[in-house]
């Protein structure tokens, strides 16, 4: 029995080692993506909100551009690997239109923690999350 001391311990590090530091690595990454999709969501809902609030198009742009870049540095995510795309109906060529629908979409890649962008792998290392929230336009729209 003297041969068996101490390999309970032994055991226990390099089993509570494999399956330690993957659970631990799971938990990060679902952290990562969690805290980018609900960046992504509430930038889509607030650049929407702030772009029918405008009083023209460019200037909605921009607010919606502004929301965009407040919204994901709230939670940390990267506002250069975010797009933005806002679409109008029923005139999409007027999206300051009374009753108008104007739908932001906000599409954002989350990369995976603890992974170097050295690696030149041909696989993604990222998580495409997509967004979108639509707002009316005030039917009292440019009625000041």
């Amino acid at each position: 029995m003297a041969a068996d001391d101490g390999s309970a311990s032994l055991e226990f590090i390099t089993a509570g080692m494999l399956l330690l530091i993957p659970l631990v690595y799971l938990i990060v990454a679902l952290a990562a993506i969690q805290s980018a999709a609900l960046a992504t969501e509430g930038a889509a809902r607030h650049a929407a909100r702030v772009f029918v609030q405008a009083p023209d198009t460019a200037a909605g742009s921009a607010a919606a551009a502004r929301a965009l870049e407040l919204a994901l540095a709230d939670h940390g995510v990267a506002a250069e690997a975010v797009d933005l795309t806002i679409s109008c109906r029923p005139n999409p060529s007027n999206c300051h239109t009374r009753r108008g629908w104007v739908t932001v979409e906000v599409s954002a890649r989350v990369p995976l923690p603890l992974v170097p962008d050295a690696l030149d792998l041909r696989t993604p290392l990222a998580v495409p999350l997509d967004a979108a929230a639509t707002q009316q336009v005030s039917r009292f729209w440019g009625a000041r």
